[in-house]
């Protein structure tokens, strides 16, 4: 898979399961850790454990597995590192608390409208 391609599956796999307030930051001129930041917010810790988990199938079911996972135990945020993308699942509060998207405002907000579901139900 492809980064593009991967990028794509990670955010429509989120916005199926109802993710809010999906965010992808395009983080390769900053950084070496990744090409994208994907930050998501769940509900609820059983919701950011099921968001994280659907990520992690999906992605398995195309042969891609994380590199690393951080925060299951606490669920309130789950990191999920696929080398070229770290995906971020937050619990709202903690979201809020921790604020990546103003510590990497430097970095290219990418447009994902097309790849979410508007509320019609359609892509």
């Amino acid at each position: 898979m492809t980064t593009q391609e991967k990028l794509e599956k990670i955010v429509k796999t989120l916005d199926m399961k109802k993710a809010e307030d999906i965010q992808v930051i395009g983080i390769t001129n900053l950084t070496i850790i990744a090409d994208y930041f994907v930050i998501a917010t769940g509900t609820s810790t059983t919701q950011v454990k099921a968001l994280a988990d659907e990520v992690e199938y999906q992605l398995s079911q195309q042969g891609v597995e994380p590199k690393g996972t951080e925060g299951y135990r606490s669920a309130t945020w789950i990191v999920l590192d696929y080398a070229d993308i770290v995906v971020h699942v937050f619990y709202r509060d903690t979201r809020a608390e921790y604020q990546l998207e103003r510590l990497w405002a430097d970095g290219e907000q990418v447009d994902i409208s097309h790849l979410l579901i508007d509320e019609s139900g359609a892509f």
